[in-house]
């Protein structure tokens, strides 16, 4: 069973559904080099509505499908572990939002 510290910090990346790195999408690449660093976990969502800085909305209805979704990446893990993909996230991520805050970890289990 892995176990977080009670104190964590969450990292949150928003970016658009469309972004890309080399040739694949970015949450994608994200997901993978957290997986590869070793972190806790990774969850991506997806939005349905949203706008960043040039507010320019993008969202989904029955008529038109958005190509460029919002996407939120967010992974709970110690600091130290968070700032081993800052530097991946400073190269890949040209456009977006990333915020870190501290968090309370209440429970993380697996059934291994």
């Amino acid at each position: 069973m892995t176990r977080l510290s009670e104190q964590g910090m969450l990292i949150r990346i928003f970016i658009g559904e469309s972004d890309r790195y080399k040739g694949k999408p970015l949450f994608e690449q994200i997901v993978f080099k957290a997986r590869e660093l070793g972190l806790a976990g990774a969850t991506v969502c997806r939005g349905i509505m949203g706008f960043g800085a040039c507010s320019h909305l993008h969202y989904a209805n029955l008529l038109r499908l958005s190509e460029d979704l919002p996407i939120l990446i967010e992974i709970v893990d110690k600091e130290e572990n968070i700032n081993k993909i800052i530097p991946f996230l400073d190269e890949v991520v040209e456009e977006g939002l990333i915020t870190i805050e501290k968090v309370k970890v209440l429970k993380y289990r697996h059934n291994k």
